[in-house]
């Protein structure tokens, strides 16, 4: 069996006030929070899963295959991106044995929305998560910047995701 890990990073800017775009974060929208900038609906979360994953099946990553130069991106599910992601790890051959998120942000107050982030992710990446019976193989982790740097200051949030693949 062959194993391999890949890194996944990513960080958008909060709108700017006066400006209004929803909140999605591993698919999940979260009410009273100002949105973050993108091209797709820049969705930190998925993205970084999204690199994650590519980078272990050593495939281009992911402004490569959806670049924000193409209209068909614009506000664009980063949700439909992991379907189609591990689609094609499936179809090459790879499962996903687990993904590790840990998103960056001291506001809106994430707990709440974690277990509904870690489903909505592993359902998008269904087509090729290897049989995990009784259990997520996915994880999100909330983290606070404690007031340092673009984070700290609520300028942003960011994400880094961990995944593990394998094939037979």
């Amino acid at each position: 069996m062959t194993s391999r890990v890949g890194l996944g990073f990513d960080v958008h800017p909060f709108v700017r006030d006066g400006e209004t775009r929803p909140l999605v974060l591993g698919g999940v929208t979260i009410d009273d929070a100002p949105g973050l900038v993108g091209h797709s609906d820049a969705d930190v979360v998925a993205h970084a899963v999204a690199d994650a994953l590519l980078g272990a099946a050593g495939l281009p990553d992911l402004g490569t295959l959806y670049p924000a130069s193409d209209d068909e991106h614009a506000g664009a599910s980063s949700l439909g991106f992991l379907v189609e992601i591990a689609e094609r790890l499936a179809a090459d051959g790879w499962r996903i044995g687990n993904v590790d998120v840990v998103i960056a942000a001291e506001r809106p107050r994430l707990a709440p929305h974690l277990d509904a982030m870690a489903a909505r992710t592993a359902d998008a990446l269904s087509a090729a998560i290897t049989d995990a019976v009784g259990s997520n193989p996915v994880s999100v982790k909330p983290k606070r910047a404690e007031g340092l740097g673009a984070i700290g200051r609520a300028e942003g949030i960011a994400a880094w995701a961990v995944a593990l693949i394998e094939r037979a």
